[in-house]
């Protein structure tokens, strides 16, 4: 006689409680600080790249998302400190989970993953993002590579220093897609 009512009493208890609703185009909810979103190809401080094309992000990704394709620096065209870079680089976020073992398998923090989360696109084809789009923008007082190395002689000078000057490892904050109000103090770097 009395299941009715506790059926409806789980409904009842529900039409008291406040309604949350976000207003999304408008005023996006932040996500958290280490949220695992759009990924980065991060840059030294002199604008050099920081991956150096040795393909272990590829073959971290347990969804066989990323594809690498490294080539030779030379001294008339060097795109980062090492004697490789990535020539080709791509993503298929139609593939990727997420997951972030690409992150940990990166030698030399060249790949993070930012807070952006809007990545949804009309055709499979526009979800494969290439280099271009990966990379981190240039900010002031970077030169657009190719360009003869500026912070060392060596690729050993580049990543000795690393931790006090993270160029633009962080990199979320700094992309020009992100809202400087989404971000976190805390991440920023120094």
């Amino acid at each position: 006689m009395m299941d009715p009512f506790k059926g409806f009493g789980v409904t009842f208890s529900h039409m008291f409680r406040k309604v949350i609703t976000t207003d999304y185009p408008f005023k996006p909810p932040v996500s958290a600080p280490r949220y695992h979103g759009r990924h980065i190809l991060n840059r030294h401080p002199d604008g050099l790249e920081k991956c150096i094309g040795c393909e272990l992000c590829a073959w971290a990704c347990p969804a066989d998302a990323i594809f690498v394709e490294g080539g030779d620096n030379t001294d008339e065209e060097r795109y980062s400190p090492g004697e490789r870079y990535a020539k080709n680089y791509q993503i298929n976020y139609a593939r990727c989970i997420f997951c972030g073992l690409c992150i940990e398998a990166c030698p030399t923090r060249s790949l993070t993953m930012s807070n952006e989360y809007e990545l949804a696109r009309d055709s499979r084809q526009d979800l494969i993002f290439t280099k271009e789009q990966l990379l981190a923008p240039l900010l002031e007082g970077m030169s657009k590579p190719p360009h003869a190395m500026f912070l060392g002689d060596s690729e050993k000078d580049y990543y000795v220093g690393a931790l006090e000057n993270p160029g633009t490892s962080a990199g979320a904050e700094r992309a020009p897609w992100s809202d400087a109000d989404t971000t976190d103090a805390a991440v920023k770097p120094a």
